[in-house]
Parts: structure tokens; C-alpha cells; sequence
């Protein structure tokens, strides 16, 4: 299930995600997301315009270009090494966004599920259907019943449910348990 060629780029991933997260962090988290981006293609390009390891769109790879100058430069979504370290970035950003909503708790793995979705699918997307959720008194803080809410067409919704669900699910646990470093969020 892992692809070979992963290991070309663990240490890469195994760095910056210690440099970003601390070492505490999950490397196997990240390898899953760039595994369900590209399956580790460095030439991957998506039919609507994602490109590279971790596919990003170009305005995405812009906006990182302007959002993090210090650490990314100019950034070019095609290679590898500014990729891994681009995504690393995106991800704890859209983590760090994600506030819970209400009185109840919002665990680890909502968190990530949230924040994994908005990489997919756009944020502003997701906090659509929080909001939905909440019109629906459901709890917008568990990953679970967000997930019924849609504010977005059938199949892109869809989509970036699997998306979060495989790597949080599927992926991540796969990578831990083929010696990746880190520990599952979900359980």
C-alpha cells in the first residue's frame, strides 16, 4: 500500500515536520496527505489544474508565495522539496484557523478533519457547512455531523469527505504502522 517511492522523500518529510510541528509531530500524517495527493508523483497534475507532490492550484501557490515569503521564497508548486515544506505550512495554518463553535468540545481529530478539508476543498467551503450544521442543531465541532451538512455540489462534497477520511483513517494509521513516525489523530 505505501509506495516505494515515498521513501525517496521521508527524511525530507520526517524535517519539515519536526521544523514546522516540533518533534512531537507526525511525519506519517503528512506522508498520507501527499500519498492521497499524488501517490508521491512529483509530475502529478489534476484534470482542474493541481500541480506537483502536494497539488497545489496556482493560485494557492501564489497566495503561499505571498503568505509565506521567509520560509517558502518563491515558491514553485512543481518541486518537491518547497512542496512538502508548502503543505506542512497550509496544513498547520488551516489548523491553527480551526476555532470550535459553540460549548462542546472539538477533539484532535475534528480538528484535523476540518483543517484537511479545507486543504482539499477550500475553507471557506467547510465553514459553510459548519454554519449548516448548526442551522441543522447539529454539533459543529464533531467531524461526524459536519459531514451530513453540504453547501457544495454532491460530488465535490463528496470528495473531500473521503479525502480527510482516508489520510485520518486509512492512510496515516498505514504509514505508522510501515515505521513512519507519529500517531494516529483518529481512532
Amino acid at each position: 500500500m505505501i509506495p516505494e517511492a515515498s521513501a525517496l522523500h521521508r527524511h525530507r518529510v520526517e524535517r519539515v515536520v519536526a521544523d514546522v510541528w516540533g518533534v512531537n509531530a507526525s511525519p506519517a500524517r503528512l506522508a498520507a496527505q501527499l500519498h492521497q495527493e499524488s501517490g508521491w508523483r512529483l509530475k502529478a497534475r489534476s484534470p482542474v489544474g493541481a500541480q506537483g507532490i502536494a497539488q497545489f492550484m496556482p493560485e494557492t501557490a501564489r497566495w503561499m508565495a505571498e503568505r509565506f515569503p521567509a520560509e517558502l521564497g518563491e515558491f514553485d508548486p512543481w518541486d518537491p522539496v518547497q512542496a512538502i515544506h508548502a503543505a506542512a505550512l497550509y496544513d498547520k495554518w488551516l489548523l491553527e484557523r480551526v476555532q470550535p463553535i459553540g460549548w462542546t468540545p472539538l477533539s484532535e481529530c475534528s480538528r484535523w478533519s476540518f483543517a484537511l478539508r479545507g486543504y482539499n476543498g477550500g475553507e471557506a467551503w467547510l465553514l459553510r457547512e459548519r454554519g449548516l450544521t448548526i442551522a441543522g442543531r447539529a454539533d459543529a465541532n464533531d467531524w461526524r455531523q459536519v459531514e451530513r451538512f453540504r453547501a457544495r455540489g454532491t460530488g465535490p462534497h463528496a470528495e473531500n469527505i473521503a479525502y480527510s477520511r482516508r489520510i485520518l483513517m486509512t492512510l496515516e494509521p498505514a504509514y505508522i504502522a510501515a515505521g513512519w513516525p507519529g500517531a494516529a489523530v483518529c481512532q
